[in-house]
């Protein structure tokens, strides 16, 4: 047997390496287009790199039941600074790895080629096979003796073969054609055949994909190229696919004419059409009978009962929360105790009842606004970094919510723990959408153009207050902390400082219905499970108590220690509902420096790390995009100690403000209470590139906040 085993992994090992000879001649071999380039224009002398030629590589083919999908990028990139050869210096990537696409799991590799061309024309292939070292399942690999002037070749190529018996969608391709580097010459190609459809189009004057197939051949060919492509820095607040030059791409595979409606997109009409807009015609008749009223309204209707509301408007929101309950909170506990093996949690309450899909949710909550007799659409919105409604494409960039056409509209998509029902996701609100009409509670009979709703800086915000005391000697800063988070501002607090612990048992308490182990009857078994769930809970509580560390150490930029958190308020029913916490830390030989007889703090510190625009950042091209008007809210009060009076308090009084945002500070001193309040605010959604100046008039003045100081002096 273990000849028999060593046969097959050593016939395993020729049939790769036979591969990677056949890869390596097809970057690197005689037809090499690139491989006499080695000189970059006088413009890019400068440049810390230059990408001499770009190519990429898509290729989906079919053999019966087998799909083999191949996808590659090369590159070869003059490398003109220090910085350029610390980023090269070293590469990472899987051999070998499980593709799970469609049916079963298939083995799939990865191949790597790096050679290093020296400025007198010598090359030096990296042998990547003895040189890669593994670690976790993962190779890394440095490149000796790279230095400022070499040229580094290199190519991943990936092959992930898979069963498809019907219909499936592959992982779509959205980018930039420009990068962070220039780049002399690029081309993109793709290799598709018959029973494969293509979504493809280039925007904001990007080249056009160009049909190239070979005469005669069953084979379809497709290639994109641009020349003399200048590099974007892709600065903060920017959304590169609205404005630079980009393409996106989708493969779809379908086996035949029946299977072409379960491939998950808006497929041409044949193959050999590429696709390169989404009608409102094509949303309409691909939602049309998609999504119909279906589910049990028992559990609703039982609610619904024993419960009154002040109108349709509340009702409907309470009936959301109570559904993220019911079928999605409640049995968040069996989930996990079931993945951490402590025991089988369905033999108490049997298989749940759990939404696994937008589908789901949409479904049910359809059968449930007919039942109502209330009035809804169904909203099909995309996210504003992926550009406008006019010019969706792909599938995957769709969300899909239900509005309630109540007094004052509600908004209802697919929930996490922490969804409100009075606000949509913030990369989609303020941008258009399409509305699909609802007849009679079930059918889709129109489509129109709809806005979504838009925020404040004053709906999403922190409110935050932080006292401030000292120890005797100075040498210890205690600080205890209230944040109220409010709007979006919440969403990624919200899911980075509660674990399920947090929210589980309010819910609980508040539809009053029984946690998993309340269904145990047995007391020893419930003995058990209860010390097991304990220590597990216990364990992630720890692991929190790090996290909530780090991330504090992350906001000031100074250690702390003796931290705690509190959370005191989940927020997760309103966007009007404060997610609340207390915190208690201190921080030691950091904020306060001995001045002779005085001490000088660094008041500024207090409000957190603030964003520093560096002086060649000033100037900027680019338009600014943010994810949605916010403001923080920080009031620090210190308690003097006696003995000190204080100075400097006129440099902590700053007011910038204009259209776009503002920051504003004020100290005051009454007592021995000295109270600082400062408010940075975002505006606005969108400014131009000439509107720039005004942002970083106000950052800039919350930085200058940062670095204030004030005198403790001793009477």
């Amino acid at each position: 047997m273990r000849i028999v085993t060593l046969t097959l992994l050593l016939c395993g090992t020729i049939t790769f390496a036979q591969d990677k000879a056949e890869v390596k001649e097809l970057f690197w071999g005689k037809d090499d287009p690139a491989k006499k380039n080695i000189t970059v224009p006088e413009k890019w002398k400068k440049e810390s790199a230059v990408v001499i030629y770009k190519n990429e590589n898509y290729d989906y083919h079919k053999y019966g039941t087998s799909v083999t999908y191949i996808s590659s990028t090369r590159k070869r990139i003059k490398l003109q600074d220090q910085a350029s050869v610390k980023e090269f210096s070293e590469f990472s990537f899987r051999e070998r790895f499980f593709s799970n696409k469609a049916y079963g799991w298939k083995r799939g590799t990865n191949t790597i080629g790096i050679k290093v061309i020296k400025p007198d024309g010598t090359e030096k292939e990296i042998d990547v096979d003895a040189e890669a070292i593994t670690t976790d399942q993962t190779k890394k690999i440095a490149i000796p003796n790279l230095e400022v002037g070499d040229i580094i070749d290199f190519y991943f190529y990936t092959k992930e073969p898979f069963k498809s018996f019907d219909a499936f969608g592959f992982d779509p391709v959205e980018t930039t054609v420009a990068d962070s580097y220039p780049i002399m010459d690029m081309k993109l190609t793709l290799k598709t055949e018959n029973d494969f459809f293509i979504n493809f189009n280039t925007y904001n004057g990007a080249p056009e994909l160009m049909e190239v197939s070979p005469e005669g051949s069953s084979e379809r060919r497709y290639e994109l190229v641009a020349n003399d492509v200048e590099k974007n820095d892709f600065p903060r607040w920017f959304y590169p696919l609205v404005e630079l030059p980009c393409y996106k791409f989708q493969v779809y595979f379908a086996r035949s004419g029946k299977f072409e409606e379960s491939a998950g997109g808006f497929l041409p009409k044949k193959e050999n059409i590429i696709k390169k807009n989404v009608s409102t015609d094509d949303v309409l008749a691909y939602y049309d009978g998609r999504f119909k009223p279906y589910g049990n309204l028992g559990d609703i209707k039982t609610y619904l009962k024993e419960h009154t509301f002040t109108s349709d408007e509340e009702k409907v929101k309470q009936v959301y929360y109570y559904t993220r309950h019911q079928y999605y909170t409640r049995f968040v506990e069996a989930f996990v105790v079931k993945e951490a093996k402590i025991m089988y949690p369905w033999e108490y309450y049997g298989m749940p009842v759990f939404f696994n899909s937008e589908e789901e949710f949409i479904n049910h909550f359809m059968a449930f606004l007919k039942d109502q007799k209330l009035d809804y659409d169904i909203i099909v919105a995309t996210p504003r970094n992926n550009g406008p409604i006019k010019d969706l494409l792909l599938k995957t960039n769709i969300e899909v919510l239900l509005r309630v056409n109540t007094q004052n509209p509600v908004y209802l998509q697919f929930f996490t723990p922490y969804t409100n029902a009075d606000q949509v996701k913030f990369l989609i609100e303020n941008s258009d959408a399409y509305a699909l009409k609802v007849s009679k509670g079930k059918k889709v009979s129109d489509i129109e153009t709809i806005k979504l709703p838009v925020s404040t800086h004053k709906d999403n915000r922190s409110e935050r207050k932080l006292d401030v005391t000292f120890s005797a000697d100075f040498n210890t800063v205690n600080l205890i902390r209230e944040s109220s988070l409010y709007g979006h501002l919440k969403d990624a607090d919200q899911d980075d400082k509660m674990y399920f612990f947090d929210y589980v048992a309010e819910d609980y308490a508040k539809y009053g219905t029984k946690s998993l182990l309340d269904y145990v009857k047995n007391k020893k078994k419930k003995e058990q499970y209860t010390n097991e769930f304990d220590a597990l809970k216990n364990k992630l509580k720890e692991k929190q108590k790090k996290e909530f560390k780090e991330s504090i150490e992350s906001e000031f930029d100074f250690t702390v220690e003796d931290h705690t958190l509190e959370v005191t308020a989940t927020g997760r029913f309103g966007a009007g509902t404060p997610f609340s916490y207390n915190e208690k830390f201190t921080v030691k030989d950091k904020l306060v420096k001995k001045a002779g007889a005085n001490y000088v703090l660094e008041v500024g510190k207090l409000i957190g790390e603030q964003v520093n625009i560096e002086e060649k950042d000033k100037k900027r091209a680019n338009n600014i995009y943010q994810s949605y008007p916010r403001a923080y809210n920080e009031e620090v009060i210190i308690t003097i100690p006696d003995g000190y009076t204080v100075s400097g308090l006129e440099k902590l009084n700053k007011k910038v403000e204009n259209a776009t945002g503002g920051f504003v500070s004020t100290a005051t001193l009454t007592g021995n209470k000295l109270t600082v309040k400062a408010t940075k605010y975002y505006a606005t959604y969108y400014e131009p590139a000439a509107n720039w100046k005004d942002i970083t008039a106000f950052i800039d003045a919350a930085y200058q906040f940062t670095q204030e100081k004030i005198l403790l002096k001793k009477n």
